[in-house]
């Protein structure tokens, strides 16, 4: 079989040398030297001055949605995972939905309203698949409407825009760090700041909001990254270049198959894809369900990401009307990508997709 996502991990010998250290100091968690150490690698290697890790990448949200203090309407994409808007309504707060750009499939400036930017208070967009977001554009209509930007950089790690990390752009920026994604920490998230009183309050919101008094004057959660997760990305950074260079070059061999046969994301330019995934788009629903179908008969995996369009849910009704996000949707997806894929199993995966697309449209 090939799986759709294979976690990468570090030889064992490695992990079990920092747990062994782990294990001798008896620290387990609460922002101790492993996490501390992780966090200034992970901030030198995206150039952002202000970084904070947490448990995961969904909380990252919640953090940064805390930290700057964000209230009523936030204007979002549907097309993203369930996180993003969830992570919205769950905090009490009003996704709004903006239609998303064709070719770069991320939230389309153009269709966001003068009503929605009139009574939001922040923009939360995704770089999605690790593509770049038109930030300047974003950056100047938060700027004429005074709205904070959130991005959702899940996909972004190793992505660059105008040679700067992804993470840079927004007065917060979230990362995953989910076992699936080109780094991982087993489970994990951070968030980059901006502004440092903005990362300092962060600091305290994740630990229950005690101050260096220990005294719980913000209201809080426990969002904290243990020592053990701190560690399986400290030894990931082992590998970092080859996994991120490797992911890359598998990405453009998916391109160079079959770029002629389905439409394939158009990024930013001077952003370069960083592997995150591998999206197809088919001309129609019936086409992705048979091409899905043939490569599941051949042992590959696929999966539909992002499906189904968030403003069609039920739980969103009224969010906003995407015609756009709503067909990309029902069109899109996702084929193998992992560290330890191999040019030939692509290879392979592009000659099943060619073969059955050829027999598919032959047909009509």
């Amino acid at each position: 079989m090939i799986p759709i996502v294979k976690p990468f991990l570090p030889e064992l010998s490695l992990y079990n040398a920092q747990v062994g250290q782990i294990f001798d100091r008896n620290y387990l968690t609460n922002n101790g030297p492993v996490l501390r150490e992780l966090e200034a690698k992970l901030a030198e290697y995206f150039g952002v001055p202000h970084l904070l890790l947490v448990a995961n990448g969904t909380i990252a949200i919640q953090i940064a949605l805390m930290a700057l203090e964000i209230k009523g309407k936030v204007i979002t994409t549907p097309f993203s995972f369930a996180a993003t808007s969830s992570t919205l309504a769950a905090m009490g707060l009003t996704p709004e939905f903006a239609d998303i750009d064709a070719q770069s499939l991320n939230i389309d400036p153009k269709t966001i309203s003068e009503a929605q930017l009139a009574h939001s208070s922040a923009i939360l967009p995704v770089h999605v698949y690790g593509n770049a977001c038109d930030v300047d554009e974003l950056a100047s209509l938060a700027k004429q409407h005074d709205l904070k930007i959130i991005y959702d950089a899940a996909h972004t790690f190793g992505a660059k825009y105008k040679g700067k990390a992804l993470l840079s752009y927004g007065d917060a920026a979230t990362i995953s760090l989910h076992a699936t994604k080109i780094f991982h920490t087993v489970e994990g998230g951070a968030i980059a700041f901006k502004h440092k009183q903005d990362y300092e309050k962060a600091k305290q919101l994740i630990n229950f909001g005690f101050d260096s008094n220990n005294m719980p004057n913000l209201v809080g959660i426990n969002a904290k990254m243990s020592e053990l997760h701190a560690a399986m990305g400290l030894c990931l950074f082992e590998y970092i270049d080859n996994i991120t260079s490797h992911r890359a070059e598998l990405f453009q061999r998916y391109q160079e198959k079959l770029d002629s046969l389905v439409y394939m994301q158009e990024y930013a330019e001077t952003c370069r894809p960083n592997g995150a995934y591998a999206p197809i788009i088919l001309a129609n629903e019936a086409e992705l369900e048979g091409v899905q179908e043939h490569l599941a008969g051949l042992a590959i995996q696929t999966r539909r990401y992002f499906y189904p369009s968030l403003s069609l849910m039920e739980c969103y009704k009224g969010a906003g009307d995407t015609p756009i996000a709503n067909d990309i949707c029902s069109r899109v997806l996702c084929l193998p990508m992992y560290y330890e894929l191999s040019f030939e199993q692509v290879d392979f995966i592009c000659a099943s997709v060619s073969k059955f697309l050829t027999y598919y449209r032959g047909r009509k």
